[in-house]
């Protein structure tokens, strides 16, 4: 999946470079790693991240420099697959750093501009590009189309109310029932007002084009900080909600209760993961994290994700998960990345984030062009700042806290919801639109009513229906 060039290599080139001493006697800017065939480069670059990190996450900043210095050299944002993926896993890892002087991570980012069309046209790219969240839109809106059959009011909240797509989609599909449709109430939720007033905006045109009855009450919150109380639901309504990549940012917490607990497990855990990675001899990146898993690599005893749903972890989810159970929906969707990024020591992260993020980046890889702007836009607005929030923070602040659907499934099932198995008619229409990317990378596994959504064989996003169990 990763491999550009044959290599004659016949021993691990990781266990070649592990011996090499990161030192500026190398000399600089080290001409000699120029020289590299792409599979080589490819696998030293995950040995001077993974050496970094580990020297990032034991305070050792000198040899963590020399490494980020190597890296900058092979690294590029615009090369193959694994090239541009260093690229921001260098960034998050240089962030990291960074953070241990505040003023001057504050000075380096404080006339740093994030513009709201700039987050939503990247959004929209993903949405283009990839068939993850359109497999999402297609299951979830037959599930509710089948839910709401007969309902003569239906109010949909959607907690991350930023693409139009699904609801317009949505809309045209009941304007076509044989009963006639519903009054329609969306609730939209979303931090930033201008994202809601063209949602708004787009619905209440297709509405009307269609004689629906329609209302749209939109909701400017963060998820967080969110007030059940302006949902207002009313009594009658029939109650759906939609929440895509939304519940994993509920898990931020403070970590520093579980890292004094055990902060020597934590270092003797990144060594071990280094050790291992170290004695891994395949030759291809997606190969090499293959050995890793085979290999016994799991996350740590003391990781939030790992630990039995960790109170401290996931008080927040669980809060707002029985609150919206004590709104009696008929029918709740939950799509969410399928990863395991919530490790609580660096090394855990880097090695699930390095497995999932590959296969992202391959995607576009198969899928287009590597001049492609729009391509460099989602990796570096998208995926690298995912990667940085992964790497680089902690605390409250690292909000992408992706967990597997094992998780969700468990900690749904103790807010006293139950799984519904997904619709038949949706899975076919999703599977069309998986063949219509003709690509073979893109597949889909069923699996207790569930659905994941992988690249080969990767598990990359999960959906799933939920309602309340009385």
């Amino acid at each position: 999946m990763f491999q550009d060039e044959s290599s004659s290599v016949t021993s691990s080139p990781l266990q070649v470079f592990s011996m090499m001493s990161l030192s500026p006697n190398l000399g600089s800017p080290y001409p000699w790693l120029r020289e590299l065939k792409s599979e080589e480069r490819g696998l030293y670059l995950i040995h001077l991240l993974l050496t970094c990190a580990n020297h990032v996450a034991t305070g050792s900043l000198e040899n963590a420099n020399i490494a980020l210095e190597q890296i900058s050299q092979l690294a590029s944002p615009d090369g193959d697959t694994m090239q541009r993926m260093a690229a921001y896993f260098t960034e998050a890892l240089a962030d990291r750093i960074l953070k241990a002087w505040p003023g001057l991570h504050k000075a380096l980012n404080s006339t740093r501009i994030t513009l709201v069309s700039e987050e939503v046209l990247v959004r929209k790219l993903f949405f283009e590009m990839f068939p993850f969240l359109k497999v999402a839109l297609v299951l979830t809106n037959q599930a509710i189309i089948e839910a709401m059959e007969g309902e003569k009011m239906v109010h949909i909240i959607d907690l991350n109310a930023a693409e139009p797509a699904q609801w317009i989609a949505l809309i045209q599909a009941l304007s076509a029932r044989p009963e006639g449709p519903p009054h329609l109430r969306i609730t939209g939720i979303h931090q930033q007002k201008e994202v809601l007033d063209q949602m708004a905006h787009r619905l209440t045109e297709e509405a009307e084009k269609l004689d629906i009855p329609f209302q749209f009450n939109p909701i400017v919150s963060k998820l967080e900080n969110l007030d059940i109380e302006k949902l207002r639901v009313k009594t009658g309504e029939a109650l759906a909600i939609s929440s895509v990549l939304q519940l994993h940012s509920l898990l931020a917490s403070d970590d520093e209760l579980i890292r004094k607990k055990l902060p020597l497990a934590s270092n003797n855990l990144n060594g071990i993961h280094l050790q291992r990675a170290l004695q891994m001899n395949q030759s291809t990146l997606g190969e090499l994290l293959e050995k890793d898993m085979v290999n016994g690599y799991s996350p740590s005893p003391d990781s939030a994700s790992s630990s039995p749903l960790s109170s401290t972890a996931s008080l927040k989810v669980d809060s707002f998960l029985n609150a919206l159970w004590g709104l009696s929906p008929k029918l709740m969707l939950v799509t969410e990345q399928d990863s395991n990024h919530n490790g609580s020591t660096l090394m855990e992260r880097l090695l699930e984030s390095l497995y999932s993020y590959a296969a992202l980046f391959d995607c576009l890889e198969s899928t287009v062009s590597r001049a492609s702007l729009e391509r460099l836009k989602v990796e570096k607005m998208l995926f690298g700042e995912e990667i940085k929030n992964i790497l680089a923070c902690e605390g409250a602040e690292r909000k992408e806290r992706h967990e597997k659907l094992e998780k969700w499934i468990q900690r749904l099932d103790l807010a006293c919801f139950g799984n519904v198995p997904l619709s038949y008619y949706g899975m076919l229409q999703a599977r069309r639109l998986l063949q219509g990317y003709n690509c073979d990378g893109y597949k889909m596994k069923e699996g207790n009513g569930s659905v994941v959504i992988c690249w080969q064989d990767r598990p990359l996003f999960s959906i799933s229906a939920w309602r309340c169990r009385k």
